[in-house]
C-alpha cells in the first residue's frame, strides 16, 4: 500500500527551494505543474488571437468545460483504483435520453426526470462494478461491452425520434442561468472562506493528534493560492453574462468528492486499493465492495455530465455521449497529473484537466484549425503528459517516494 497519499503530500511542505525543486521533478505539485502549463497555453492562444482572453469567450470556455469536468470527476475516482472506464461517454448519452424522453415523451415534470437519468447511472455503474469484481473480468472488458451496449440502450431509448428538443426551464437553466455580479462575488468569498475553514481545521487536527502539521504560513500561502484564481474568474465573467450556474456545479461537485477522497474513510480506501490492493485486502478493506461503489460513483457523474450536455445543446439525439467525449473525459485527469496506474492523484486534475483540454479544443477553434490538426494536437498533450507522468514515477522510486 502506499504510503504517500495525496493528503500527506499536500501537507508535508518543502524545507528549502532544493527540496522543493527536486519533489518537483518527481511528479510531486502536480496542480502548480498544470497551472503553468495552463499559462503556457493562454499565452500561446492570446497571442494568436487576441480574442482569446475576452471576458466572452472566457465565459463560454466554462461552460464547454462544465459537462466533460462533471464527467471527469468519476473518471479520477476509477483511475485511483488504477482501473478504466470506457463507458462513462455512452453512459452520460443514456441517462441524458432517459431524461429527455420522461420529461418531453411522458410529461413527466423535469425534477423526477432528472432524477430518474441520474438513478440510471448509478444502477449502471452497479452492474458493471459488480461484474468487474464478481467475476475478476478486467474492468477493461466490461465497460467496453458497455461502451458498445449502453450504445444499443441509447438508440432503443430514443427509438424513432432522432433528437428530443428540450424546454423545460429547470433543465436548459442548468447550463443557461448566470448570476448577478453581487452573486458572483458572495460565492467568491465563501469558497474562499470554506477552503480557509476546511484547511485550518486539518491543521488543528493533526496538531491535536500529535501528527507532523504544516506552518500556519504555508497554510496561508495555499488560501491566497485559491483565493487570487477564484476573484480573478469571477471579476472576468462579471465583465460579462455573470457568473455561470454550470461552473458553479462543477466546482461544488469537485470540492465535494475532494473531500470525500481526502478527508473520509472510504477516500482513504480508494487511494489503498488502488496503491495495493492485496495489502489493503490484508488490512480489512472490503476491496470488492470500494471497487462498485467507484464504479457506481463515476457512472453517476457520467450522467451529471450528460444533463450538463444535454442542457448546454437544448437537445439529446443519438449520438449524445458519443465523438471523443470519452477521451477527452479521461484525457483530461491524466494530463493533470491522475495517475494511470492508480494510488495517486486529486479530483482537482477534474477541473484542471477540463480547463487544459478546453482551452486547447476553444483556442484551436479560435484560430480555426481544421478537426485533423485538433486531434493530432489533443493526441500529442495527452502523449507528453503521460511520458511525463512515466518519468516522474521513475524518478520517485528512485528516491525510495512510493
Amino acid at each position: 500500500m502506499s504510503t504517500s497519499t495525496p493528503t500527506v503530500e499536500a501537507e508535508a511542505m518543502p524545507r528549502s527551494p532544493r527540496e522543493f525543486l527536486a519533489r518537483f521533478t518527481q511528479g510531486e505539485f502536480g496542480s502548480l505543474r498544470v497551472l503553468i502549463t495552463l499559462a503556457v497555453i493562454w499565452i500561446i492562444f492570446a497571442i494568436a488571437n487576441d480574442r482569446f482572453l475576452t471576458a466572452i469567450n472566457l465565459t463560454n470556455l466554462t461552460l464547454q468545460i462544465a459537462g466533460i469536468g462533471l464527467i471527469s470527476v468519476g473518471v479520477v475516482l476509477v483511475l485511483l483504483l488504477g482501473e478504466i472506464d470506457l463507458s462513462v461517454g455512452i453512459v452520460s448519452g443514456l441517462c441524458a435520453a432517459i431524461m429527455a424522453v420522461l420529461n418531453v415523451k411522458h410529461g413527466w415534470p423535469a425534477v423526477p426526470a432528472i432524477a430518474a437519468g441520474l438513478v440510471a447511472g448509478i444502477l449502471i455503474g452497479a452492474f458493471q462494478g459488480f461484474v468487474h469484481t464478481r467475476f475478476g473480468i478486467p474492468s477493461f472488458v466490461v465497460t467496453l461491452a458497455g461502451l458498445l451496449g449502453w450504445q444499443g440502450v441509447l438508440l432503443w431509448v430514443l427509438g424513432d425520434t432522432g433528437t428530443i428538443n428540450l424546454t423545460a426551464p429547470l433543465i436548459v437553466d442548468l447550463a443557461g442561468t448566470f448570476f448577478s455580479d453581487v452573486v458572483g462575488w458572495i460565492i467568491a468569498v465563501a469558497l474562499i472562506v470554506a477552503y480557509a475553514a476546511i484547511a485550518l481545521s486539518g491543521r488543528i487536527g493533526r496538531v491535536r493528534a500529535g501528527l507532523e502539521a504544516p506552518p500556519v504560513g504555508a497554510i496561508v500561502f495555499r488560501i491566497v493560492l485559491v483565493a487570487v484564481p477564484v476573484l480573478v474568474t469571477v471579476w472576468i465573467v462579471n465583465q460579462d453574462r455573470g457568473l455561470p450556474l454550470a461552473l458553479v456545479i462543477l466546482v461544488g461537485f469537485v470540492i465535494a468528492f475532494d473531500y470525500l477522497t481526502r478527508r473520509t474513510r472510504f477516500g482513504r480506501h480508494i487511494y489503498a486499493v488502488g496503491g495495493n490492493e492485496e495489502a489493503a485486502r490484508r488490512a480489512g478493506i472490503n476491496t470488492a465492495a470500494v471497487r462498485t461503489v467507484v464504479f457506481s460513483l463515476a457512472s453517476l457523474m457520467a450522467a451529471c455530465g450528460g444533463i450538463m450536455l444535454a442542457s448546454r445543446l437544448l437537445a439529446v439525439n443519438q449520438s449524445s455521449g458519443g465523438s471523443d467525449l470519452l477521451l477527452l473525459a479521461i484525457a483530461g485527469p491524466v494530463i493533470a497529473g491522475t495517475s494511470l496506474f492508480g494510488g495517486r492523484g486529486t479530483v482537482w486534475s477534474a477541473l484542471l484537466g477540463a480547463l487544459v483540454i478546453g482551452s486547447i479544443s476553444n483556442g484551436m477553434d479560435l484560430l480555426a484549425l481544421s478537426s485533423d490538426v485538433k486531434f493530432m494536437v489533443t493526441g500529442a498533450v495527452l502523449l507528453l503528459a503521460v511520458i511525463v507522468d512515466s518519468l516522474t514515477s521513475s524518478r520517485r522510486r528512485r528516491a525510495g517516494r512510493v
